[in-house]
């Protein structure tokens, strides 16, 4: 009978979902491992999607989410129900993946039970502990409970280095979301009839004529910039609409309140914006490959972007990204309008500065980490469990634990 170990995978959110698919799939075609995938619900419906698209099981969903709930509500809930699932499925090692709250549960949890954690794009840091809130502490505090830090860049390593993370727990992978890109696209480039089904559904919402157009791709939702912050975006999004009259500025809309409110007010009636639902990731994809340019306050895009030759403007104060900023292929310009406006209409009707920024290297990865990850798991289980790899900074509290165990 074949020996394997049982890794239990912990995913709740969209982006989450598309990182850890190729980890997934990685696990799941490997003889010695057995994968085991639960959902916490963070972001029920659009995870859903991204588990079609990438055709993984989902295994359990602890469906945590509550109307107008606050984080320490969804918190307590998760770390309940993860617990519950640690205690049934008795895992060699949990994954996560990022900076959410299911993330810092889930390393608690994992803790508690003195079962190892693999942490997934760990060592991202802004150096403001309120930005992004609350993804920035969630990850802080995660760090010193894991096992093995799969690091996408070396700039995240010397983040872990810096908070004095054993150096031989460190794996520098590249980011999986390079490997979920490589994939997707390669699927759509040999699968006509996927294309073409994507270009309906697309033309239906976009017009039929929708990649003629020269397009911007905007994506706004982070939680730091509710408020004035969405406010600024719209605007910024409204006189580059006016400014440039022969561009469509696409924009899927998440379906927060906060976010959806402003949006559908300020940018609602202008005849070359589209405002669509939030898409899943198959159509995303090309959305992002035929698009000039992207605004963004999210994570996953700022890397996905480089890739395909596509400028990014971060709509942030801070980003954890910094090497997408270093390299060129991305530029901070806050949630400002005068900002954004500025440096859109440069990349815009300056070919030189599009050019540079389009041709830039991208520095987030090969897309082949997820097999880095799990050979490096794979060799965690061939050491001495006494000896495997943990932070120094909880050595002290594991000692403790096993002195109060005998």
């Amino acid at each position: 009978m074949t020996e394997y170990r049982n890794i239990l995978v912990f995913m709740g959110t969209r982006p989450e979902a598309v990182k850890l698919a190729p980890v997934v799939a990685a696990l799941r075609d490997a003889s010695d491992f057995r994968c085991t995938v639960v959902a916490t619900g963070q972001h029920k419906e659009m995870f859903r999607q991204v588990a079609d698209t990438f055709g993984f099981k989902v295994d359990a969903d602890l469906d945590v989410m509550r109307p107008n709930q606050t984080l320490a509500g969804l918190t307590a809930r998760l770390i309940d129900g993860i617990d519950g699932w640690l205690e049934t499925a008795k895992p060699d090692m949990a994954l996560v993946q990022g900076d959410t709250t299911t993330v810092l549960a889930a390393s608690l949890a994992c803790f508690y039970r003195r079962i190892p954690i693999g942490h997934v794009e760990a060592g991202l840091r802004t150096g403001n502990i309120w930005s992004p809130f609350p993804e920035e502490a969630n990850r802080k505090l995660a760090t010193p409970l894991v096992a093995l830090h799969f690091a996408p860049t070396e700039a995240a390593r010397s983040a872990l280095l810096r908070e004095n993370v054993a150096d031989e727990t460190i794996s520098v992978t590249g980011n999986t979301v390079i490997d979920a890109l490589r994939i997707e696209v390669a699927r759509q480039a040999t699968d006509s009839t996927l294309r073409n089904g994507i270009e309906a559904e697309l033309g239906q919402l976009l017009g039929a004529d929708w990649a003629r157009w020269p397009t911007v791709l905007i994506t706004g939702h982070r939680r730091e910039n509710f408020g004035e912050g969405i406010e600024q975006i719209c605007r910024a999004i409204a006189t580059l609409a006016e400014r440039f009259p022969d561009h469509r500025f696409v924009y899927p809309v998440h379906l927060n309140p906060n976010v959806l409110t402003h949006v559908n007010r300020l940018l609602g009636g202008l005849s070359n914006v589209r405002l669509i639902p939030p898409q899943n990731y198959r159509n995303f994809v090309p959305l992002m490959t035929r698009c000039r340019l992207v605004l963004t306050d999210s994570g996953g895009v700022q890397e996905e972007a480089p890739s395909l030759g596509k400028p990014v403007l971060v709509m942030r104060d801070t980003t954890e990204r910094p090497e997408g900023v270093a390299a060129g292929t991305a530029l901070l310009t806050g949630p400002d309008a005068s900002a954004i406006v500025e440096h859109a209409t440069r990349l815009l009707s300056d070919e030189a500065a599009y050019r540079s920024m389009a041709t830039a290297k991208n520095p987030y990865g090969d897309g082949y980490a997820a097999e880095r990850i799990v050979q490096r798991i794979r060799s965690f289980f061939s050491m001495d469990a006494v000896t495997a790899p943990t932070s120094p900074a909880l050595q002290p509290e594991l000692k403790e634990l096993a002195r109060i165990a005998g």
